[in-house]
């Protein structure tokens, strides 16, 4: 009998196991879909009201033209007439706006127009002894790192600290696995443990 709740218990937690991230997915796209739906709304009005599109075929066509138009934009601005354009734009006009180098700041660590500050995965020491702390590496000076060290389960939430390179221990590892590593509360840590010793070991191949 035991044997048996003890098969029926873990097929059950293997089969959502299996299930669970897809449907996890599918809401997220969903969630995503009807975000962009809604703001583009006005004009897939417009679009079915004119041409007796379905609403979903409708939101598809918005959004294929404002991916080509965004596209024709690009290869504008890479033009000198079209760099000129904006950039006059953007420094007599949208510069102005509250919130507008935030905003495109924000936008281009995102698509990748900068180093994202969440790139550098590293291994800190915040108190005076031997606790280290995973964190991702924002800014630097020449005497200050300045790290991000987020919050399990939670990595949106944490403390930004400023620390001397020497407590700063950077590790060659995706940002992924330091992401799955707070989201699950440490479990998968001993990969950034592990490659900080290794790293340690190297270095100390090399002075000797």
């Amino acid at each position: 009998m035991d044997r048996f709740r003890a098969f029926i218990r873990t097929s059950l937690l293997g089969g959502i196991v299996v299930v669970l991230p897809t449907v996890l997915l599918i809401i997220i796209f969903n969630w995503l879909f009807d975000i962009v739906t809604d703001l583009i709304q006005p004009f897939t009005n417009l679009v079915r009201d004119n041409y007796q599109l379905p609403e979903f075929f409708a939101d598809v066509v918005v959004m294929a033209i404002i991916l080509v138009s965004c596209f024709v934009i690009g290869v504008t601005v890479k033009t000198k007439v079209g760099n000129f354009i904006h950039q006059s734009l953007e420094n007599k006009i949208l510069r102005i706006a509250p919130g507008y180098t935030m905003i495109k700041e924000t936008v281009m660590h995102l698509f990748g127009g900068k180093q994202s500050p969440f790139s550098s995965v590293a291994l800190v020491r915040i108190f005076d002894n031997d606790t280290l702390m995973t964190a991702f590496v924002t800014d630097r000076t020449e005497q200050n790192v300045t790290v991000f060290v987020p919050t399990g389960p939670n990595p949106t939430s944490g403390l930004i600290y400023h620390l001397k390179p020497e407590n700063v221990f950077p590790i060659d590892v995706p940002v992924e696995v330091a992401m799955r590593s707070i989201i699950s509360c440490g479990a998968g840590s001993h990969e950034l443990v592990h490659k900080l010793t290794n790293n340690r070991s190297e270095t100390a191949m090399l002075k000797s």
